[in-house]
Formats: C-alpha cells, sequence, structure tokens
C-alpha cells in the first residue's frame, strides 16, 4: 500500500469513525433521555440536526426509538466502509450485500464499545477525581446508568464498593464473543474495516 493510500485510509478512517460516534452518541442520548443542555449534548445536538432534521420527517420514531439517528449512523457506517474499500485499492468491484450485512453487525458492536469505555472513563474517574462535574463525565454516567443500576440492585451490599460495573464488563465481553465476533466470522467480514470491532 502506497503511503498516499495509508494517508487516505487514516483520514476517512478517523473523521468517519469520529462522525460515527457522534451520530451514535446522538441515538443514545435521545434513548436515556440524558440532559441536553450539558455543553457536549449542545455540540452533538448541533452538529446532527442539519442532517437528522429532515430525515425524521421522512423516519418516524418507532417505539419511542430515534430511527433516524439509528439510520443515520447505518448509512455513515456503509458509507465509511465503502470510502475505506476504495482507498485501499478495492476499486468499484465491492461487495454491497456483505457490506450492509457488516453494517448492520457493526452497529452494535460500537455501542458495546461506547458502553465498554464509558465504564472505563468513569471507574478511573471514580479513583482520581470523585464527586466531579465534568459535563462529559456527567454524560457518560447518564448514558450508563440505564444499564448500570438495575444490575447495582440486585447486587449485595458489599460495604459500599460497587461491583456492578465489573457484571457490565463481563456481559460486553460474553456478547462480543458470544455473538458480535461470530456473526463477524460468519459473515468473512475483514479485520479493521467496519468502525466498533
Amino acid at each position: 500500500m502506497s503511503a498516499l493510500s495509508q494517508v487516505g485510509m487514516l483520514l476517512v478512517n478517523t473523521i468517519g469513525s469520529m462522525v460515527l460516534l457522534i451520530v451514535m452518541l446522538r441515538f443514545l442520548l435521545q434513548l436515556v433521555r440524558a440532559d441536553f443542555y450539558n455543553p457536549i449534548s449542545q455540540f452533538i445536538v448541533k452538529f446532527t440536526n442539519p442532517i437528522l432534521i429532515p430525515m425524521r420527517r421522512m423516519v418516524p420514531s418507532i417505539a419511542g426509538l430515534d430511527t433516524a439517528s439509528l439510520l443515520l449512523a447505518y448509512i455513515v457506517q456503509v458509507l465509511v466502509m465503502v470510502a475505506t474499500l476504495i482507498v485501499a485499492g478495492s476499486g468499484l468491484a465491492l461487495p454491497w450485500a456483505n457490506i450492509l450485512v457488516w453494517a448492520l453487525i457493526g452497529l452494535p458492536a460500537l455501542i458495546l464499545n461506547v458502553y465498554f469505555w464509558g465504564l472505563i472513563i468513569t471507574v478511573i474517574a471514580s479513583w482520581v477525581a470523585p464527586n466531579s462535574y465534568n459535563p462529559a463525565l456527567i454524560l457518560i454516567n447518564q448514558i450508563l446508568e440505564p444499564v448500570v443500576r438495575p444490575i447495582r440492585e440486585k447486587m449485595p451490599d458489599m460495604g459500599g464498593i460497587d461491583l456492578s460495573p465489573i457484571v457490565v464488563f463481563l456481559v460486553i465481553q460474553i456478547v462480543e464473543i458470544m455473538v458480535i465476533r461470530q456473526l463477524a466470522v460468519i459473515t468473512q467480514m475483514p479485520r479493521g474495516l467496519v468502525f466498533g470491532l
């Protein structure tokens, strides 16, 4: 692979993954009813609104889910994969059916990664800066709380030590191994093509 192709791959992967992450965060913020006055939430809303507002006229919410954000994340995932394959030299003979399936596998993998890294950030922050009012930490806690709270409520009292993040880590790893990786193998997904895997 030439140096120009490597630079192209770097740009496509970096920009594409950041856009995909922002769109997926918009979906998750809507899902958990996070504080939209948070400065980071405001950035995500302003970044995604130019595309999402027109999309919402055509794609209605289903059962309270922001399906327009989810569809936009899927489209971004497909576009990033297509751009990656083109820059890598695959030409225009792209495996479209595979790309559409790989993008479907990539979205839940990305959500699992968001929760995994969010948990790591909150655990480290609880040691380094407990009771911090950083907008990013507040937002991460709002995203994680609906997943962690039910487990925390069922855990026995451990003397003030919260072990629920460990349980969530294990569940994320089990789902990734048993479902996501198996689907990636079955569909013969190339490594590094889908953001989130």
